[in-house]
């Protein structure tokens, strides 16, 4: 047991504060990982506005890499020292969903089975059962996913949460690939990771679709070949001009709103995909009609997490990085320290940065 400071959120709302936490021995299946870097993501915004659950107080951070320091008994994948990208899907291997080949649906995922506390005893809800933003953390030994160490911690912590979001759900969930035609709604940090990953894949369209020049701007830093204003122009018209009047093949809404996602349904080909990446709050509805959703065909689709299995992309994916074929850098706007993390959300609801990345 050791004690090391983390930002907590101790109640709805209020501002987060550095404090001292408790972080248990690694017991079995469980280790302890010294954490080098974790990014500021929305999820954690979520948390401390009470938008996931009111289990107060909450140890936040999830987007993060770091060096395995102990694990606990019967633990074979990872060991001491290695550099590893924590991740909040540790599949179990034994659920339905694993028993059917499809892991990255998992249904039964794993979490560290002690509390880490505050000093005064109090147990900790840790962000998507990582909580990262801290000196070491405690997680199941399955949320510890080994990468090469080459890479940059700031970097790779990246693809534990928002860039594997984006990422997959080009890749993974809209299946995009050579000659395809892709739409991204939403040019923040998981729509750019989107339209990184279909450049990536192959993709010959990929046209951006935001309100702010600035997002498009970066947009075309990641591989957009074309831009709409969508608060200048009709974002579903202009779609179908730059697609032969078809529509795309793909539209990934990385906004997660109503009007966002009609954008997205109606701006894809026939028999077209859209992948709904952007979280929308519990109140929110949709109405479309129902021969439209027979009449267009195709599917539309959630994507949580990007469909990934963190064993299989994490390594891939970084080692992509390192040949200079997938610019996860470019993220990183700015980097900080555990008492910045309050003044990096608010940078992030201005819309000033793509990630702030504490760095420890």
């Amino acid at each position: 047991m050791q004690q090391v400071r983390g930002v907590v959120a101790r109640s709805k709302g209020e501002p987060v504060s550095v404090e001292t936490i408790v972080v248990p021995d690694p017991g079995p299946g469980e280790a302890v990982v010294a954490i080098q870097a974790c990014g500021v993501c929305h999820t954690d915004l979520h948390y401390r506005e009470g938008g996931i659950n009111d289990e107060f107080p909450f140890l936040l951070g999830h987007e993060a890499a770091g060096l395995v320091e102990s694990v606990g008994e019967g633990v074979s994948d990872v060991a001491p020292g290695d550099f590893v990208i924590l991740n909040w899907r540790a599949v179990c291997g034994v659920c339905r969903a694993c028993k059917r080949g499809q892991p990255w649906y998992c249904f039964t995922t794993h979490n560290a089975a002690q509390p880490m506390t505050l000093a005064s005893g109090q147990p900790l809800t840790p962000a998507l059962g990582i909580g990262a933003f801290a000196e070491k953390t405690l997680v199941h030994a399955g949320q510890c996913t080994k990468v090469n160490p080459a890479a940059k911690p700031e970097v790779a912590g990246l693809l534990g949460c928002g860039m594997m979001a984006g990422i997959g759900a080009a890749i993974n969930t809209g299946g995009v690939g050579r000659g395809d035609s892709i739409a991204v709604i939403g040019c923040g940090g998981v729509g750019n990771a989107a339209i990184a990953g279909a450049n990536l894949a192959g993709a010959t369209t990929i046209i951006a679709v935001d309100v702010d020049e600035k997002k498009l701007e970066w947009a075309t830093e990641f591989g957009a070949t074309h831009t709409v204003n969508s608060r200048r122009v009709d974002a579903v018209h202009a779609i179908q001009e730059l697609t032969d009047g078809n529509g795309a093949n793909v539209v990934v809404d990385a906004v997660g709103r109503p009007e966002t996602f009609r954008q997205a349904f109606y701006a894809r080909d026939l028999a077209g995909t859209v992948v709904l990446v952007g979280v929308p709050t519990p109140d929110m509805t949709i109405e479309l009609p129902l021969i439209d959703v027979f009449g267009r065909g195709g599917a539309t689709k959630s994507s949580w997490y990007g469909d990934c299995l963190p064993s299989r992309d994490f390594p891939m994916l970084i080692d992509l990085h390192l040949q200079g074929r997938l610019p996860l850098d470019r993220f990183v706007t700015e980097t900080i320290g555990l008492g910045d993390v309050e003044e990096a959300f608010h940078r992030m609801e201005r819309g000033e940065v793509l990630r702030s990345v504490v760095v420890l």
